[in-house]
């Protein structure tokens, strides 16, 4: 009996056999990629660090390290851009793949080489720059995540598709940007230059991360396209250098995993504690100056700085209770109020609060009335405080009063406000101004603004 014809097939396998057809048609990676030699003699050539290559990381990383230091992403985004980091990595990975050892033991020479010259490099300049602050764009290379291994994962998976295309793209330059392969060795030069380990530390594990991923991602790429692999009569030693692989996988990414899940539990406790502070510090005379939140395994703070009146004892113990229900369990509210006689208070830090008050909104110009007699510049104080002020003046006055030829002199403070404020507002401002200027009591005069 003849087969059944195609047409006869059941609805359902028709239309997995469409899928499949559609699913290769648009996915299929074989589809224009270059020839395989070309592929392999092309990573060969970038693998190297010798002439121009060396030279263009030696500037690369100067522009990182300048980037790094001015903390300006564009600046390191285009250090990144000309960095040639990312050719012994990939060399690494296609040789693994494709089991030419030598080109895997010539890119491992060539990114250690060049690893060592970044970090030398790095280190000269942070140890000639009169800036030696570490500013966020470094930080922020100090403490790798599980993000980071993700990142370089799939950074190496475009990379190594882009590079075995026939027709080159922006990809490489892309993936160079996304892994960031270089600012890690300038933070790692910054914390040699600054004798700051725990900055080298951080750094060279990040770097490690995003090598050792490329690094795979690379190899098994070139596994799914089928690169021919070279035959070597020992099977043993091929089998050997898969389980240092593995095992070298596993070292990076099980810290990564841990230091990820300590940043998504103090994410969590900040953004707790923030709604704790904005749902319960509603008080007409008492007001925020500057709050800080420190996480911790053994035991968080909520730590708070209050301007205005003192909250009472039971007010405390109620807000304390309050904790639990914003899963603050093992928290400690601490209030500081009033700013005279606090001890172990950075007025640096409240200072930066006052700032990033002002600096998150469009400031309303304030006019500053300048005495003879010198008294601290408010202006931006005030504003933070309150933005209905539009300008003010301070000076110590003389005050004669009818019948006595003796003056007394009294701090005046004028305050232009665009709208009436509450007797409350006037109040806080008013202890707040007599803290400040360190005064026993002040003449606080305010003038409304006419329309």
């Amino acid at each position: 009996m003849l087969n059944e014809p195609i047409e006869h097939k059941s609805p359902e396998g028709r239309f997995w056999r469409k899928a499949r057809i559609l699913l290769d048609k648009h996915f299929n990676l074989r589809v224009e990629m270059a020839d395989e030699q070309e592929v392999i003699s092309s990573v060969r050539k970038n693998s190297e660090f010798r002439g121009a290559n060396l030279w263009t990381l030696i500037f690369a990383i100067f522009i990182a390290s300048i980037g790094l230091n001015i903390n300006s992403p564009v600046v390191i985004i285009g250090a990144m851009l000309i960095s040639p980091l990312m050719g012994p990595v990939m060399g690494i990975g296609v040789g693994l793949a494709i089991t030419d050892f030598g080109l895997m033991k010539k890119g491992g020479r060539n990114l250690l080489r060049a690893s060592l010259i970044s970090v030398i490099t790095s280190a000269l300049y942070f140890w000639l720059t009169p800036l030696h602050e570490a500013q966020s764009e470094l930080l922020a290379r100090t403490m790798p995540a599980t993000w980071d291994v993700l990142v370089a994962f799939f950074g190496g998976l475009a990379g190594i598709v882009g590079a075995t295309r026939k027709e080159k793209s922006n990809v490489i330059a892309g993936v160079a940007i996304a892994t960031a392969l270089m600012p890690p060795l300038c933070t790692a030069g910054f914390g040699i230059a600054t004798a700051n380990w725990y900055f080298v530390m951080g750094a060279f594990y990040l770097y490690f991360i995003n090598c050792v991923f490329i690094c795979l991602s690379t190899y098994l790429m070139i596994r799914y396209l089928r690169f021919q692999q070279r035959r070597y009569e020992d099977v043993d030693y091929k089998r050997k250098v898969r389980r240092y692989i593995l095992f070298i996988t596993l070292i990076t990414l099980v810290p990564s995993i841990y230091l990820s899940f300590r940043i998504v539990k103090e994410s969590i406790f900040e953004s707790n504690a923030r709604r704790f502070v904005n749902d319960n510090f509603h008080f007409a005379s008492t007001q925020i100056l500057h709050r800080e939140f420190t996480y911790n395994m053994e035991g968080s703070k909520i730590d708070l700085l209050l301007i205005g009146e003192k909250l009472s004892d039971s007010t405390v113990k109620v807000l304390r209770s309050r904790l639990t229900q914003y899963r603050l369990d093992n928290t400690d509210l601490i209030l500081r109020q009033g700013i005279k006689n606090q001890e172990n208070l950075d007025f640096s830090q409240v200072k930066a609060s006052i700032l990033a008050d002002i600096n998150a909104a469009e400031p309303t110009p304030v006019i500053v009335t300048v005495t003879e007699k010198k008294t601290p510049d408010l202006s931006k104080e005030l504003y933070a405080l309150n933005n209905n002020i539009v300008y003010y003046a301070a000076a110590d006055m003389p005050f004669t009063a009818t019948g006595n030829n003796k003056p007394d002199t009294t701090m005046v403070v004028v305050l232009g406000v665009k709208q009436r404020i509450s007797n409350a507002e006037r109040k806080r401002l008013y202890d707040w101004l007599k803290q400040r200027l360190e005064q026993d009591s002040i003449n606080l005069i305010l003038q409304e603004q006419k329309k």
